[in-house]
């Protein structure tokens, strides 16, 4: 290749290089408003460097998925059977077209985003709505169709959804296979550059090693290769993924264990949870209706500042809404962890944490008790693999690493501190008959 990536600086500490079209997105409103979004909500209240936000994020997003893309779509790396079947690879101006379109949808893809990112998404907004559609909405605003309409040639707004979002995301659009491989480049569950950026940006400013991995090398042999058949490794389907060669095989191993490392050691740490919790206690209370806005120049004014300035405001007026849980986060004052998942209880009862918090809320009043409970949705993914040989592989047919990367399981109970050490008292004498399952119980 004509260029050396492993001579490229970490995207967290480059300078990220643009020219004017790029700048003009990136100054526009959507876009400078993730400068006032973190990244990772409230977890500086447990890590305290861990206050970076969307908006570097994004720039590290598009400066890997550029790099991807120019692994992926270098001649040395296409098959002419590739080329036939994914014909923009055979023509330099739509490989320019599309280069163009993917750093936008790079820069793009967080710019719906609400206050504190995920933390209060799912019980916060209508149904149907999630940060996704307002990314949608958002890049097909009349604000950002100009910019679209400036760039020579113009960006399809539709282009940009699509790969800003992925088929998943965007389900009443229409994806071909080149359109499909290139939202994988952002969005993709195995070796999408969105979560490559997260992982190395948020265990670099956490200060934890378990996030990184050797991006530079899983890069360099990422490939565009179609997914073996089940049953027979020498024969392809018809679906095509990013892939990666033999050589990247541990690189990917990494990418996929740091995942589940940070999620088991950050993602789900117990006080994060609850200061998530607390968090979307006081905004139900705080914003109207009990929902964020879905109304494009609403959201655009809502930032992490003004529900900060909130926080702090009720936090010291008892009259003001939501100055409980909002005094809760402000003095540190959170719900203590009293249960998490284990195993041996599950083996007895699969909703012995749902059990324990019921019980507890009898007893106490549920006013003093929040229940949390995550399942990941997959530990590892299954994606092609070129051997030396050339055979296409099933990434799982080869690693047993891959095959044995646990699920991420958490069933928390929280407790208020009040109530804390007669509940933990009255939870160990009982442990064992509450998550008794009730037909047990029943026949005993």
């Amino acid at each position: 290749m004509s260029r050396n990536f492993h001579e490229i600086r970490d995207p967290i500490h480059a300078f990220v290089q643009m020219d004017n079209d790029e700048r003009e997105v990136v100054n526009s409103r959507p876009f400078q408003r993730l400068r006032h979004v973190h990244q990772l909500a409230l977890t500086y209240l447990i890590y305290p460097a861990a206050t970076h936000k969307r908006f570097e994020h994004s720039l590290g997003v598009m400066e890997l998925a550029s790099r991807v893309y120019d692994v992926v779509t270098h001649p040395d790396n296409v098959t002419e059977k590739m080329k036939d079947r994914l014909r923009p690879l055979t023509d330099s101006d739509k490989l320019r077209y599309w280069r163009r379109t993917l750093r936008m949808a790079a820069l793009c893809h967080d710019i719906g985003h609400l206050p504190f990112s995920h933390a209060a998404e799912k019980e916060l907004l209508p149904e149907e709505w999630d940060h996704e559609r307002l990314t949608r909405e958002l890049i097909a605003s009349e604000e950002m169709q100009e910019i679209w309409n400036r760039i020579t040639p113009p960006l399809r707004v539709e282009d940009v959804v699509k790969l800003a979002v992925g088929p998943k995301k965007a389900k009443h659009l229409t994806f071909n296979d080149w359109e499909t491989i290139l939202s994988e480049i952002i969005v993709g569950d195995a070796f999408g550059v969105d979560r490559m950026d997260y992982l190395l940006r948020d265990s670099h400013h956490i200060g934890v090693a378990y996030g990184k991995f050797d991006h530079y090398r899983l890069i360099d042999t990422l490939r565009i290769l179609p997914m073996p058949s089940c049953g027979d490794d020498n024969e392809s389907s018809e679906e095509l993924a990013l892939g990666v060669e033999e050589g990247g095989i541990h690189s990917a191993e990494a990418l996929l264990l740091a995942r589940y490392f940070m999620y088991s050691q950050v993602y789900c740490h117990p006080v994060r949870r609850i200061y998530d919790i607390h968090l979307t206690d006081f905004l139900r209370e705080w914003l109207p209706d009990a929902r964020f806005p879905t109304d494009l120049q609403q959201h655009l004014r809502m930032t992490d500042n003004e529900v900060t300035a909130a926080l702090l405001d009720a936090a010291h007026d008892q009259k003001k809404r939501g100055h409980v849980h909002a005094r809760r986060i402000v003095a540190r004052d959170h719900f203590k962890l009293i249960y998490q998942r284990n195993p041996s209880d599950v083996e007895i009862n699969p909703e012995a944490g749902k059990a324990i918090f019921e019980a507890l809320c009898d007893k106490f009043g549920s006013e003093n008790f929040r229940h949390d409970r995550y399942h990941q949705k997959s530990g590892s993914s299954d994606f092609p693999v070129k051997m030396r040989d050339g055979r296409i592989v099933s990434s799982l047919a080869i690693s047993q690493a891959l095959n044995t990367i646990p699920v991420v399981s958490v069933d928390y109970v929280f407790a208020e501190r009040a109530v804390f050490n007669e509940a933990e008292k009255y939870l160990r004498q009982h442990r064992d008959k509450i998550i008794r399952p009730k037909k047990e119980e029943d026949n005993g």
